[in-house]
C-alpha cells in the first residue's frame, strides 16, 4: 500500500471551521495564504496552534495548509487545533492516539453561544426592574 501525499483533518470550534492538510516537511504553518501571525494578528502565540505536534514529539516534521472560516481568533484556533490533532491520527493513529487524547485535543469543545430568548436583552440578562 502506497502512502498518501497528504493527510487531512477537519475541526471545528464554536462556529469556526477549519480544513487542514498536512505533509512530510520542515514545519512551516499556512493559514489561508498567510503566516499565522499575519492572519491571527499577533495576538495568539505559536504555541497553542503547535500543541498537537508538541504532545506526539512530531514538530518540525510536517507542513501544514490550513483553509479556515467562521468565529473569531479563538474559535479558529481551537478549530485548527482540532484538526491538526485529527490529521496526526491518519499518520499514525496507534502511536499517536493516546497522547493526543490525554492533552484532550481530540474532543471537539461542545461550548457554543446560547441563544437569545425573547423578553430578554441577551441569552439571560432581563432587562432592569423598576418598581414604580
Amino acid at each position: 500500500m502506497s502512502t498518501p501525499a497528504f493527510y487531512w483533518g477537519t475541526g471545528r470550534r464554536k462556529t469556526a471551521v477549519a480544513r487542514v492538510r498536512i505533509v512530510p516537511g520542515d514545519g512551516q504553518m499556512v493559514v489561508n495564504g498567510r503566516t499565522p501571525e499575519e492572519h491571527f494578528g499577533g495576538i495568539l502565540s505559536d504555541a497553542d496552534l503547535f500543541a498537537p505536534f508538541r504532545a506526539t514529539g512530531s514538530e518540525g516534521r510536517f507542513n501544514v495548509m490550513i483553509k479556515v472560516a467562521g468565529g473569531g481568533t479563538t474559535g479558529q484556533a481551537g478549530a485548527i487545533r482540532h484538526g491538526i490533532a485529527r490529521a496526526l491520527l491518519q499518520v499514525d493513529a496507534d502511536a499517536n492516539r493516546l497522547p493526543l487524547r490525554q492533552a484532550g485535543l481530540l474532543t471537539r469543545d461542545p461550548r457554543m453561544k446560547e441563544r437569545k430568548k425573547y423578553g430578554l436583552k441577551r441569552a439571560r440578562k432581563a432587562p432592569q426592574y423598576t418598581k414604580r
